[in-house]
């Protein structure tokens, strides 16, 4: 099928230009590296203030992932013993966490469209410390599980919130590479996370009394609460909310709603009956969420921890006489994320490079090899040759860096509907863990460690269900655009030209935006990438 034309110049990264603007250059060798090097001075000068406040911030922010790796690392270096975590208990804490983390992620984004995100994602990031500091000082598995659940609460709104805010300043040429280092900084924080927990076990184990694993959860507060004072001062309004942020100019406020405009994200809307019936006819709000939910839920659970430290059993050790220390067990997992971090990059800039806009092949690659890696786990021979295990461990999981990129493509497909756009990201992370928070219980068991060969079945099934899901989305996008083709056919034979692009009016905060010619829509965008 052939590309579609528009009655307007497009740029390189299939963006419809302004007639009234200069067409951008073409992309040089220092833009493919990093986009704003081939950006006019003035949207330079932007786009480096904007990733200054909004990517430093949310990098920082998520490096609240160490909370999450550090209960797992905690409960390896002596969590366990401490509060008798003998049977599933970790398993449980982490679908009480998921619990709390459900309820408040559709709120939170929603509230996102009608309040100024300053004051909504630093208040969550000031919770989250709190409850954070509190884990330290727990003293049964009982009272872990009721923080856990504040918790994740209070970190509810901050991953789907944060990717929704870079689909509102960020443009498609832009916005793969920011939405993977910021989920990225997450695997940076379990890096970190383990040279921490060794930092932690060695120097401070003891001191005023407090046992080294303690002491991570104290280090996470101290870390997170600056970031939160930091969010309260620099954090800005949306563009399109209509408000200026202190640390933009005129221009550059101008010049931040006009790139949104010409590349057709919407500005607020009142919630109508009208609005309603189209959210819940949308085949979007059905099929887009669950892509997320099949990919967050076949990403294998770490299994190298556990395979390291049960050399130590007491009883029945798998390799008589090969047992490996505290620090070994917190910093030999550390090569797998680092060769996952790196082969993640490479899907971010090739998919808004290369790739031009296209998200959907990485869907592809990933889930492929996934699936072949979850084939071959089922049943390795996990100690018969050590460093062939230590191998598959970590290659394990370079297949896993399509999850940004899954949400990016949600945020890009509902560009003219900015509730839409708010809502169906956090349902996708919201439905995610709302599977994750019962299917761990059943298929990666605590106890099924190291093999957990129902765990892997598992990831092997829904990869193959995630290969047929995201063809079937590519089906329905190319139905649509037939339509749409069929419909300025219809319109151009009768001599209604208004119908060769999108006409709706592009609002602001006020809804007195006018249209800007030469708009198409999302489903029109995606087709052309999908050529």
């Amino acid at each position: 099928m052939s590309k579609p034309t528009y009655p307007f110049p497009v740029t390189n990264d299939g963006d419809v230009e302004d007639p009234s603007k200069e067409v951008v250059p073409k992309s040089t060798w220092k833009g493919r590296i990093w986009d704003t090097l081939d950006k006019p001075p003035a949207e330079r000068k932007l786009l480096f203030k904007v990733d200054a406040v909004i990517l430093t911030f949310a990098s920082l922010g998520y490096i609240k992932n160490l909370d999450q790796t550090n209960t797992n690392t905690a409960f390896l270096s002596g969590m366990k013993e401490d509060l008798n975590m003998y049977g599933n208990q970790l398993v449980t804490s982490t679908s009480i966490w998921t619990v709390g983390y459900v309820i408040g992620q559709i709120p939170s984004n929603l509230l996102l469209t009608r309040v100024e995100p300053r004051w909504v994602i630093p208040a969550l990031e000031l919770g989250w410390g709190i409850a954070t500091l509190a884990t330290y000082s727990v003293k049964s598995f009982k009272a872990l599980y009721a923080l856990r659940f504040l918790v994740g609460l209070f970190e509810s709104g901050f991953y789907p919130g944060i990717h929704y805010l870079l689909g509102s300043w960020y443009t498609p040429s832009e916005i793969g590479k920011r939405a993977m280092i910021f989920w990225l900084a997450g695997s940076l924080g379990q890096m970190f996370s383990g040279f921490l927990q060794a930092a932690a076990y060695k120097n401070l184990s003891g001191v005023h009394g407090i046992a080294g694993w303690r002491w991570l959860f104290i280090i996470d507060a101290i870390i997170t609460l600056p970031i939160a004072i930091f969010g309260f001062f620099f954090f800005p309004p949306l563009p399109l909310q209509g408000k200026k942020t202190w640390w933009l100019s005129d221009d550059e406020f101008t010049l931040a709603q006009t790139r949104l405009k010409k590349i057709g994200r919407a500005g607020k809307k009142p919630w109508t009956r009208a609005k309603f019936k189209s959210l819940f006819l949308s085949w979007h709000t059905y099929f887009l969420p669950l892509l997320y939910v099949i990919w967050n839920n076949q990403y294998p659970q770490a299994a190298i921890g556990y395979w390291l430290k049960s050399f130590n059993a007491k009883k029945n050790p798998p390799v008589p006489g090969k047992t490996y220390t505290i620090d070994q067990i917190n910093l030999l997992p550390l090569p797998q994320t680092a060769i996952f971090i790196v082969v993640a990059l490479a899907f971010a800039w090739l998919s808004d490079g290369l790739f031009r806009g296209r998200r959907w092949p990485f869907v592809y690659i990933g889930a492929v090899y996934s699936l072949i890696i979850a084939a071959i786990m089922r049943t390795f021979p996990l100690y018969k040759n050590i460093h062939a295990t230590f191998a598959m461990y970590y290659i394990s999981q370079i297949g896993q860096g399509a999850g940004p990129l899954i949400l990016t493509f949600i945020n890009e497909l509902c560009s003219d509907d900015t509730e839409k756009r708010a809502l169906l990201v956090s349902a996708a992370n919201d439905l995610a863990y709302v599977v994750q928070a019962v299917a761990p219980n059943f298929v990666w068991k605590t106890t099924n460690f190291p093999k957990a060969k129902k765990g892997w079945t598992w990831s092997l099934i829904l990869n193959i269900i995630l290969i047929f899901w995201i063809t079937a989305i590519l089906l329905l996008i190319r139905r649509d655009e037939k339509k749409k083709t069929q419909a300025e056919i219809e319109a151009a034979s009768t001599g209604d030209v208004s119908e060769t692009y999108d006409s709706k009016a592009y609002d602001s905060a006020d809804d007195s935006q006018p249209a800007t010619p030469g708009n198409t829509t999302p489903e029109h965008k995606q087709l052309a990438v999908l050529q």
